[in-house]
């Protein structure tokens, strides 16, 4: 069955959850209430043979992916966020920002293993509107691997319309916070299951990423971009990032969007990208998070943020429910997942996790969450630290 609606996905969201009944979508849920779901942990050294035991050993702590994915399209956003080009001195991308071309590989695999009929890799390749596997090429991967992972395999780059001619609308139940409703290419409507694939790293703008704020990377750059079209979005602009419109509010979207509810609001990266993602977070539910902390980076997310590092936590984590994974994350990162703002760390920006506790997605508070395999002590880092 294909998704019908948004609210049809998110009640199918929150029972898969274990969340119980959801809130009216007139009002958020309150911290209490929040659906919790048990989020998986394991330690991995590295990206060779015993990445595919861990991965299989948190999915069947979860249930099982058969359940889940079995005689269904499955949608796998993975995280390539920035150019090719940058890299954080010599280390690749895979072992820094990206999420590591082997943890979507053994992902893939075991989704077909678990009888999923079709897998989409879905990502807004930044600043392009190429082919999603030609921009794996100027990462220097391989993506022949990718597409024989399972037996049907497609890769979609979202910053456009691509193959179906036309955008699905997703709206924010509640109304949204600074806009309405989101546009996202079908990929993300033409599914039954959702996998947010992220890597575990801190944010300049939102303090922290995983399986929520990967998901800023699923807005076209054709109706969220810098340079996108003030009037026809078939115009298909696909250059440059997403700050102009989303990160600092200096001007409206392409025209098909609504524009933004309060053009009063602050015009601050810090105060729009987490009310973004949180919304997003609503209106566009993730079913099963991924996180690959084995290797990553320490200072933000990406090379062109000041007194980042490489790290090596040897770690990865997976959860049901985004927020209850990001959560567990936030934790593991030597951080309070229940931290406001003006605490590490989210010093300078609002908590995603708050905000989309409050959106009713699901708990922050670790009290709530059930974790398996790992025990969180064991595996946790700080990530400020230099070793």
């Amino acid at each position: 069955m294909r998704m019908k609606s948004c609210n049809y996905s998110r009640r199918e969201f929150l029972r898969a959850s274990g969340a119980g009944a959801a809130a009216g979508m007139g009002g958020a849920l309150g911290a209490a209430e929040a659906p919790a779901s048990k989020v998986a942990l394991a330690k991995c050294a590295d990206y060779g043979a015993s990445l595919g035991p861990a991965l299989k050993t948190m999915f069947d702590q979860l249930g099982g992916l058969g359940r889940l994915v079995k005689g269904k399209t499955v949608a796998v956003k993975i995280n390539m966020t920035g150019s090719p080009q940058q890299r954080l001195g010599t280390t690749p991308a895979e072992f820094a920002q990206y999420t590591h071309p082997a943890v979507t590989g053994h992902v893939v695999r075991m989704l077909g293993e678990a009888g999923a009929v079709r897998v989409r890799i879905l990502e807004g390749a930044f600043s392009t509107g190429e082919p999603l596997d030609e921009f794996m090429i100027d990462a220097g991967w391989d993506p022949a691997p990718l597409l024989t992972a399972a037996p049907k395999v497609e890769f979609e780059n979202t910053n456009m319309k691509g193959r179906w001619g036309r955008y699905a609308k997703f709206p924010v139940p509640g109304g949204g916070s600074i806009f309405p409703e989101y546009y996202l290419n079908q990929a993300y409507e033409q599914c039954d299951v959702l996998i947010s694939l992220a890597k575990l790293k801190e944010h300049a703008t939102c303090g922290v990423t995983m399986a929520i704020k990967n998901m800023f990377g699923a807005l076209p750059l054709t109706i969220y971009g810098d340079h996108a079209s003030k009037t026809d979005v078939d115009e298909e602009m696909t250059k440059g990032g997403r700050g102009t419109i989303l990160h600092y509010g200096r001007r409206q979207p392409a025209a098909i969007s609504p524009k933004e509810k309060d053009p009063a609001s602050p015009r601050e990266g810090q105060y729009r990208v987490p009310r973004i993602i949180a919304d997003l977070a609503a209106a566009r539910p993730i079913h099963l998070s991924i996180v690959d902390g084995i290797y990553t980076m320490a200072g933000g997310e990406g090379p062109w943020n000041g007194r980042v590092w490489a790290i090596r936590p040897g770690v990865l984590l997976a959860g049901l429910n985004p927020v209850c994974t990001d959560a567990v994350c936030t934790a593991v990162m030597g951080f309070d997942p229940m931290a406001a703002k003006g605490t590490a760390p989210f010093e300078r920006c609002d908590s995603t996790l708050e905000l989309a506790e409050r959106n009713g997605v699901g708990t922050r508070d670790l009290n709530r969450i059930e974790i398996v395999g790992a025990p969180l002590e064991t595996v946790r880092f700080e990530i400020r630290k230099r070793a």
